[in-house]
């Protein structure tokens, strides 16, 4: 938004105040100024001339010969406009000028071997206007010699802030001016409301009805009779040029004036294009066109929020007015039109229609509801003035339930706790008053506060604190001393996730990084959910539990795109309640670092040299243990086959570091697939990344390679389902002579034919010795053995 610093020496004095020091205390205080350009110095080598004399240029039919007079020297300038004569008063560059526009600089110059000292300006060149087809001829009764930033009232300073969408309040001069003046300590100026010398009766002009008074909590209505639209005057031209707008007619321009000025956006009615002289406030039934001012016919969806006259509608409410109802040169009598709207009403209309203008702008953000009859009353005062037109006595004024002050208990130890430093009270009692709010009670350390309607971002005790922390200043915020603690861990956290996305980058996996917050149900899914206080809606009411209902979510919405073969991960915390309990403290839950990695679809693509393989159970299994690899952890995490989680997998592994899991995951169920609307075969492995990055990993150390051929065993066992691989894992270890050096699983099988609650674990055990070749005889004995042992410790039958 862009601010005029003389128009905001109207309502706050700045004199005195360097522009550096303005820009750096609004920046500071939140309303973060992204620019700033002072005319003067733009303008800068600029003055008004007099062409005296114009030939023609010998060597060019386009070119004139001018000489032109500053006041006191005559300068030979070479001109190719078409309208420049002799006895003009003109706009002279000096040499030495930088030209806005071009950015050129004006220096002595040779043209066709005629010498040219200095420039004579269009409009265009100085981005005063957008006529570039002939150079800006001043009054006749201009001055000579004077520089433009005078004569012209080029002399302002522009200011453009980046507000934030919770800063309604500052999208105005007035706005912007009162945090000014509680920054330096000055008095805030408000324009004078004077409503003397009217005539008439309202009523007898206007009828306002609100159908629809959720959306349309407020509308008021002034009528102006026996205006004359016209040519604004130069002041106020020159105002909203300076603020980014261009001038239309003294009616429009009055009410941008205002909205410019106190926040409140305004629209002006033709009165008698008025049907039957009524406004209707109401949102519509079904879809329809409507034509607004830029000639534009828009479709206009069901529940759309419309200004209707007694026959048709005449605006899109806080949007953008309509053709039927302009202001003309033949306009005569005026409604303006000041009303306060639903916010989520216009952004709705505004996105639905998409068209954004200056007042949905500030509608969307929230406007001052208990403003509108002011400002009504001010645009209709400067009307009056500037085409001649009389106020009509009184306000249409529609207000059903009027909205109140909010009031807020304010402590001066919550301040002080929060801040980390004491800010006197006297100082504090000066922040909130000067910023428009009021104290109804002190006592107990405690104010009682009544918050002004033009602040619907102030809504609690924090609120006011932070007001008091910007306009204190957060360079007096004292800084905390850092304290370095040196803990005995493997991996620094940074270190350890960078490495791992680094590690699942190379073997083909993208990042997905997805949004903590999830519905109830998807939090439910994987764990005991932690509502959010305050959700912003019930799609984001509750933190994750892990990580997979967010990554399903990406595989669903990839699917349905067409995009089925995926390498996905994401690295995030989760949140789970300890108990079913409320949450009183940091204590009632936990907060974990995971990261997931899933596959779906294709693993190798078809092609003139390849066959197509799809991602499998075996693959994910290849891809952790990579990562396992990576991290020197492959010697100290065990698998297990029994995953817990087990209405989530019908088959997976478990990492397991001394009887600790690490991280699970496998195949996911096909009905839980459903869920989120996905038809293929999923396989996803979560890991505990807190619990990953303190495992100390033992020291690799060199071995020679095997002299000695090693003899392979298979064997099959049927178990009881309650049997894990990983006692049976152990124990064979545990039972085997020093001839033994690896078990794995290789096969998992589950039938009817093996029996009720039955399955079968095939292994495969690797013999050798790093001294001698082992004999047939030695392996057997020793693998009849194990197979006897394993019989009767968990009452399993061999396979055949």
């Amino acid at each position: 938004m862009k601010v005029s610093l003389n128009w905001l020496n109207d309502y706050v004095d700045l004199s005195g105040i360097e522009t550096r020091q303005i820009v750096e205390k609004l920046t500071m205080a939140g309303l973060e100024v992204e620019d700033y350009v002072d005319q003067s110095e733009i303008y800068k080598g600029f003055i008004t001339a007099l062409v005296k004399d114009k030939q023609k240029h010998p060597g060019a039919d386009k070119l004139s010969v001018c000489m032109v007079y500053d006041g006191k020297n005559e300068h030979q300038v070479i001109c190719g406009a078409p309208n420049v004569d002799a006895g003009q008063k003109i706009i002279f560059a000096k040499t030495g000028a930088v030209v806005p526009k071009s950015k050129i600089r004006i220096e002595k110059v040779k043209i066709r071997g005629v010498e040219s000292s200095g420039m004579i300006c269009s409009g265009d060149e100085l981005q005063l206007n957008d006529d570039h087809n002939g150079i800006l001829v001043l009054d006749d009764s201009t001055e000579i010699g004077k520089p433009i930033t005078e004569v012209l009232g080029l002399n302002d300073v522009i200011i453009e802030i980046g507000l934030t969408p919770n800063r309604p309040d500052a999208l105005s001069h007035i706005g912007v001016a009162r945090d000014l003046a509680v920054l330096f300590n000055t008095e805030l100026k408000l324009p004078e409301v004077n409503k003397n010398n009217m005539s008439g009766d309202v009523s007898e002009y206007i009828v306002i009805e609100i159908k629809d008074a959720v959306n349309c909590p407020r509308y008021c209505g002034k009528a102006l009779k026996n205006v004359k639209v016209m040519e604004s005057p130069d002041w106020l031209k020159r105002k909203l040029e300076n603020a980014g707008l261009r001038p239309i007619n003294n009616i429009v321009d009055a009410t941008n004036f205002v909205m410019l000025e106190c926040g409140q956006p305004l629209h002006a009615f033709d009165l008698d294009k008025l049907s039957h002289k009524k406004i209707i406030v109401d949102s519509t039934n079904t879809e329809g066109e409507f034509t607004t001012l830029d000639s534009k016919v828009r479709k206009i969806p069901e529940g759309t929020l419309l200004i209707n006259d007694g026959k048709q509608p005449a605006a899109i409410a806080g949007v953008m007015g309509g053709e039927n109802s302009e202001i003309s040169l033949s306009t005569k009598n005026i409604l303006i039109e000041s009303a306060y709207f639903s916010p989520s009403s216009i952004r709705r209309t505004s996105k639905a229609i998409s068209l954004s203008t200056d007042s949905s702008y500030r509608f969307e953000r929230g406007t001052d509801p208990n403003n509108a009859d002011k400002a009504a009353q001010r645009a209709a005062e400067i009307i009056a003035e500037i085409s001649g037109g009389e106020i009509i006595k009184g306000i249409a004024d529609v207000y059903p339930e009027k909205i109140s002050e909010r009031e807020v208990l304010f402590r001066y130890d919550r301040c002080r706790k929060l801040l980390g430093y004491d800010v006197p009270h006297s100082e504090i009692k000066r922040i909130v008053t000067a910023l428009g709010m009021k104290i109804i009670s002190e006592e107990n350390g405690k104010l009682l506060l009544s918050i002004p309607t033009f602040r619907p971002d102030i809504e609690r005790e924090a609120d006011i604190i932070e007001e008091i922390a910007r306009i204190n200043g957060y360079e007096n915020i004292p800084a905390v001393p850092r304290i370095s603690i040196t803990l005995e861990k493997r991996y620094d956290h940074s270190d350890f996730t960078d490495s791992l996305r680094t590690t699942a980058n190379a073997l083909g996996f993208f990042e997905m990084i997805n949004n903590p917050l999830q519905t109830e149900k998807s939090a439910l899914l994987t764990g005991n959910p932690v509502k959010v206080l305050n959700p912003q809606s019930v799609d984001m009411a509750f933190l994750r539990t892990g990580l997979l209902a967010g990554a399903l979510e990406v595989v669903s919405h990839n699917i349905k795109v067409g995009e089925k073969d995926l390498q996905l991960f994401e690295i995030g915390n989760v949140f789970n309640r300890i108990s079913d309990n409320d949450i009183n403290s940091f204590e009632d839950f936990n907060e974990e670092s995971r990261a997931i990695f899933i596959i779906t679809g294709r693993m190798i693509k078809k092609g003139w040299n390849t066959e197509e393989q799809y991602h499998s159970y075996h693959s994910l299994k290849g891809y952790i243990d990579s990562i396992i690899l990576k991290f020197s952890l492959d010697s100290v995490l065990k698998d297990s086959y029994n995953v817990s989680g087990n209405s989530i997998y019908a088959y997976g592994l478990t990492k397991k570091f001394n009887d600790q899991e690490i991280g699970a995951g496998g195949k996911i169920k096909n009905e839980f697939l459903k869920k989120f609307d996905i038809e293929q075969d999923v396989f996803c492995f979560e890991f505990y990344l807190d619990k990953l990055r303190n495992i100390k990993t033992p020291q690799r150390m060199y071995e020679e390679p095997l002299r000695f051929p090693k003899v392979l065993r298979d064997c099959a066992f049927i178990f009881d389902k309650s049997v894990h691989f990983g006692d049976v894992d152990s124990f064979i270890k545990e039972q085997a002579g020093s001839l033994l050096k690896s078990v794995s699983l290789f096969d998992i099988f589950e039938s009817e034919s093996l029996g009720e609650n039955k399955r079968s674990l095939a292994f495969s055990l690797e013999f050798y010795s790093n001294e001698r070749t082992l004999t047939e005889e030695e392996v057997q004995k020793e693998f009849d053995k194990l197979i006897k042992k394993v019989s009767e410790k968990f009452n399993a039958k061999l396979r055949g």
